[in-house]
């Protein structure tokens, strides 16, 4: 039967990956192992250990082949959600609870493997946090893996299939994501996950439009049906007509048509048509050369936001002050003469150490916990280490440093008396480096904004991170799928937060940049240089988009756009102001 004469079928999801793809589907079920069940004898019992090392160990140089093979395609950021994994491995409650279920009940290891695993899933999918969450699909995709090597069985991917299909599957795994040919997999569906899923990440990376939480769509379909899936808008259209396939093939050439225009203004002044110039900086983390390279290709004006993690959890040991020092070096001297903001260690949170759990106690909720600047202050040895690395990076080049998770002043004076100790053990030793760099601190704590007065006097700038600002203001996990649809950058909440941080910022004299997602995002980029926004910091491949937007339009229509919604009671009417004002100047661009 023709899937043309049957009726088309409308579902709304999250825009997860953006872009247009019409084709077929192919139904990928991810269903739970069928696992023997069996006693062990007692001189057997050594050797079904030894099978369970052999497994771990096979598993570790699988994940590690796929992180290898990630950070020489995608780069470093996408490369990390492998690190994740690795830590699963190197877990000891994990691999303890494990060994203790072996004991106790003599039962064959992937039997008591499973049954630790499944009650860790189902602990860390009860609370409502969004590493937690992550963790959760994190040791469900490790645990696949250990299991298909304890029973031998080949890893299953997401290309071996015939010809182009869009991918609809109740999840998808990062293993999946980055294991799928890219030029069979048109598009990917899923009924659970949220826009910050790891896989979700790869799949933008990757270019593939992705829709996600759409609920039961894969008990609603049949494979080999027609699909058409809309990423821009999360909307997917079962069977769709020759009129919406008409309709949407003029939107994708019209859009593929802007794309270009925008690719070709990236070497033009970041300028609004009233003459006011708007810095555009780049997000990177590492020293991935592809990540530098497109920087630069995309015609950043320096770096807004340097994340230091990378070196941490690249190793099971903690970097030395001289392993740091030659990275920074070398990212600062890459951006010849550019600024180069560095953000000190955020550690903690979704982020640890490959081997130094220890340093990281589980706790109920982590981004609460020891994280950033808490962590740093507890281990000021550590810290020093890379206040002192930060340092003497800042003789060859314009170098930043700026502070993470800042609550309030106490916080931003001791790490500033660390900083100051530092400096005089970086003189005694006659070691150059900038007695006047700039330090900032990052304002993504409420805390931090509502005293953003008493903390702008003590600080050269602010750079403003939206993502956990949102997030702890609003009181909203975002990767929850039944609540991510209050996760509102214009809430006015939020949106009268960040005209204070601002206000208060300039009283002070001092410079305000966002780094988070909003400072990406064409939507609310002229809400932020509105209020007064001095610099935006985004991922390279978004500054194609902003600076097209910025030579589109006026900077006195975006303080209009501010009045505006300052005067609106809910976050609807004022996303619908700025949906508004992007349409009409992408009509006239």
């Amino acid at each position: 039967m023709d899937a043309r004469n049957t009726p088309e079928i409308i579902i709304h999801g999250i825009a997860a990956s953006p872009g247009i793809a019409h084709g077929q589907i192919l139904l990928h079920i991810q269903s739970d192992l069928e696992l023997p069940e069996y006693q062990i004898s007692p001189e057997q019992r050594a050797e079904e250990m030894e099978r369970f090392d052999r497994a771990l160990v096979a598993t570790r140089q699988q994940i590690q082949q796929i992180r290898n093979e990630v950070e020489k395609n995608l780069g470093t950021d996408e490369a990390r959600i492998f690190d994740a994994h690795l830590l699963v491995l190197e877990d000891v409650a994990l691999i303890g609870e494990t060994e203790r279920e072996f004991e106790a009940s003599s039962k064959n290891i992937e039997w008591c493997f499973n049954n630790v695993v499944q009650r860790y899933i189902k602990a860390f999918s009860e609370i409502d946090d969004e590493y937690l969450g992550e963790r959760a699909g994190d040791i469900r995709d490790v645990a696949q893996r250990v299991l298909q090597n304890l029973l031998g069985r080949a890893q299953q991917t997401l290309n071996n299939f015939p010809g182009n299909r869009v991918v609809v599957a109740n999840d998808v795994s990062p293993s999946d994501a980055v294991g799928m040919d890219r030029d069979k997999v048109l598009a990917i569906v899923t009924d659970s996950g949220s826009r910050t899923s790891h896989a979700v990440i790869v799949a933008r990376t990757m270019r593939v439009p992705a829709v996600v939480a759409t609920r039961d769509l894969t008990k609603r379909i049949v494979e080999g049906d027609s699909v058409l899936v809309d990423g821009y808008e999360g909307t997917v259209i079962i069977n769709p007509s020759d009129k919406t396939l008409y309709r949407y093939g003029k939107i994708q050439v019209t859009r593929k048509s802007v794309e270009q225009r925008m690719l070709d203004a990236v070497s033009l002044p970041s300028v609004t048509q009233d003459g006011v110039e708007v810095i555009l900086r780049a997000n990177i983390e590492g020293i991935n050369s592809a990540e530098l390279d497109m920087a630069r290709r995309y015609s950043a004006q320096g770096v807004g936001l340097y994340r230091t993690e990378f070196l941490y959890m690249q190793e099971s040991r903690m970097p030395s002050e001289e392993e740091q020092y030659r990275a920074y070096k070398a990212v600062v001297e890459n951006m010849a003469g550019e600024i180069v903001t560095i953000r000190t260690l955020d550690l903690g949170g979704d982020k640890l150490m490959n081997g130094k759990s220890g340093l990281f106690p589980m706790e109920a909720n982590p981004f609460l916990g020891m994280r950033a600047i808490r962590f740093c202050l507890e281990h000021k040895e550590i810290f020093k280490n890379q206040l002192r690395a930060i340092l003497r990076a800042s003789a060859h080049g314009r170098v930043l440093l700026m502070y993470p998770m800042i609550s309030g002043t106490g916080e931003l004076d001791d790490a500033n008396k660390l900083l100051d100790e530092c400096r005089a053990e970086l003189r005694e030793k006659g070691v150059a480096f900038d007695e006047k760099m700039p330090v900032g601190t990052m304002i993504e704590v409420p805390s931090a904004a509502t005293t953003a007065d008493i903390l702008a006097p003590k600080a050269d700038f602010f750079s403003i991170g939206t993502n956990d600002l949102i997030q702890y203001l609003l009181a909203i996990d975002r990767s929850n799928e039944r609540i991510a649809h209050l996760y509102k950058p214009a809430h006015p909440s939020m949106l009268r937060m960040l005209s204070y941080v601002v206000e208060q910022a300039h009283k002070a004299k001092i410079k305000v940049s966002v780094c988070g997602e909003m400072a990406g995002d064409p939507l609310y980029v002229p809400f932020l240089l509105g209020i007064g926004v001095d610099e935006l910091s985004m991922a390279s491949s978004l500054i194609p988009a902003v600076k097209y937007l910025v030579r589109a339009m006026k900077m006195s229509d975006a303080k209009k756009l501010v009045h505006e919604a300052s005067k609106m009671d809910n976050a609807a009417k004022i996303t619908a102001l700025c949906n508004a004002f992007y349409n009409a100047r992408m009509a006239e661009a």
